[in-house]
Parts: structure tokens; sequence; C-alpha cells
């Protein structure tokens, strides 16, 4: 079925019952609510084989690296994930796209109207626009692009 992994298949606290399923799984388990800042992936190690990351709730860039560099010492594979962020959200998590192991960045694609303009998503493919930092441009109202 094309299936790499399970994602969070119990609630956060439940730690026993995780540990029992990353052992006995087919797939390699990957924490989502159980990882959300950097103490959180020094416990995540032995219960599951990864983690993912959500930009949004550990802080943004600086604490997601430190939690990158954390899980790889550790042995996990890493992901980063979204919620419903906006291009701009988008945008910070492309900057990471050569350490991942998997990501999922398609949350400004489930906004009925985004904020901004830069990093988007064609046939599952990233596509960086041609300006400087994240390559974000912030919409105004009448949704054309505000003059930096």
């Amino acid at each position: 079925m094309g299936v790499e992994f399970i994602e969070q298949p119990l609630k956060a606290d439940r730690w026993d019952d995780l540990r029992r399923v990353g052992k006995e799984a087919a797939l390699p388990i990957i924490a989502d609510e159980s990882c959300i800042v950097e103490a959180d992936v020094e416990k995540c190690a032995g219960v599951f084989q990864g983690i993912n990351i959500k930009l949004s709730k550990c802080g943004g860039l600086t604490p997601a690296r430190r939690m990158i560099s954390q899980a790889r010492k550790l042995g996990l594979s890493v992901m980063v994930g979204c919620m419903t962020e906006s291009t701009v959200g988008i945008s910070a998590i492309a900057q990471l796209l050569p350490l991942l192991d998997y990501v999922d960045m398609d949350g400004a694609v489930l906004l009925a109207e985004d904020i901004a303009t830069g990093v988007r998503l064609d046939k599952g493919r990233c596509v960086f626009p041609d300006l400087p930092g994240h390559g974000v441009r912030l919409l105004a109202p009448g949704r054309d692009p505000v003059e930096a």
C-alpha cells in the first residue's frame, strides 16, 4: 500500500504502550504529540523510530535545528510537519528540507485564503521563489504583494 510509517498511534502520555507498539509494529512509529519541544526528543529514543517536528509548536527554526541534530545523534528519523500554516510557515519548513527524511508541508494548500506568496508545491515538488531570505511576500488585503 506504500505506507512508510505510522504517526503517533496512541495518546502522547501512554509511554509504556507506545514503547510496546514501537517494538512490535511492522512499520516505524513516528512521534508527533509526544515530541513537541527539545526536551522531548531524548524521551522518544527507544520508544519511537522517529520524530515529527512542528515549527509552530517547538518555537521556530532554531529549536527545530537543535531537535534535528539531537534526533540524529539518537538514531531517530526526522520529519517536519505542519498544521494549516500559511505560506510563511511552509517557506520556513522548506529551509530544512535537506535535513529531513520526511516532510508534510501542505498546510497552505488547505487554506481558503493565504496571507503570502513564497515557497509553493507543484505536483508534489517544492518550488522556491527567486527572492531573498525565505522568499516570502505578504499579500495586501486586495491580494497584491506588499512591496518591501
